[in-house]
């Protein structure tokens, strides 16, 4: 594992699962909301985003976390040697979205831009719990076409699936 792809649902567990493996496999984590959000929630451009992408994408050794289907998406799959779509359903990933924001209440986590203070409203539940999850059939496809071509894919369903997945990486 020296090429690593995370994507999946807000709330699924991508950013710990990122940092965790990072941990492990002593990689440093990219995480694509950290390039997306600029202080006070301001949304970075699609050149900025893809500017800060490209030269991870050309190491040896990476974990990328987050969505950005616009963002190098086929590039990433096609380097990435491990491919993870976290696929936690919409209610663990409500609950964690929410007890997140409970625990980084005031604070900026560390996944996230600079001066992105920690917040859960009606906006981001709508997120979470629906527009959020609108790729999945496409993610699905995604998966099996890498694991027909021979990669390290890897569906993980719930915190436990996560958990299991992590012990199992640090044996």
């Amino acid at each position: 594992m020296d090429r690593i792809m995370i994507f999946g649902f807000s709330g699924g567990g991508k950013s710990t699962l990122a940092r965790k493996m990072g941990e492990i496999l002593d990689i440093e984590p990219t995480h694509f909301d950290r390039l997306h959000w600029l202080p006070g929630w301001v949304e970075s451009t699609r050149d900025y985003k893809r500017e800060m992408i490209k030269p991870i994408l050309e190491r040896d050794r990476w974990i990328i976390e987050g969505n950005y289907h616009h963002i190098y998406w086929n590039e990433r799959l096609e380097k990435a040697d491990t491919i993870i779509f976290i696929d936690v359903n919409r209610f663990t990933c409500i609950y964690q979205a929410w007890k997140r924001s409970l625990m980084y209440k005031g604070k900026t986590r560390p996944d996230m831009g600079e001066g992105c203070t920690e917040k859960f409203d009606l906006e981001f539940a709508k997120w979470v719990f629906f527009k959020g999850r609108k790729k999945r059939r496409e993610y699905l496809k995604a998966i099996k076409q890498q694991k027909n071509s021979g990669k390290n894919t890897c569906i993980l369903k719930s915190i436990k699936d996560i958990n299991k997945f992590l012990e199992g990486l640090s044996e």
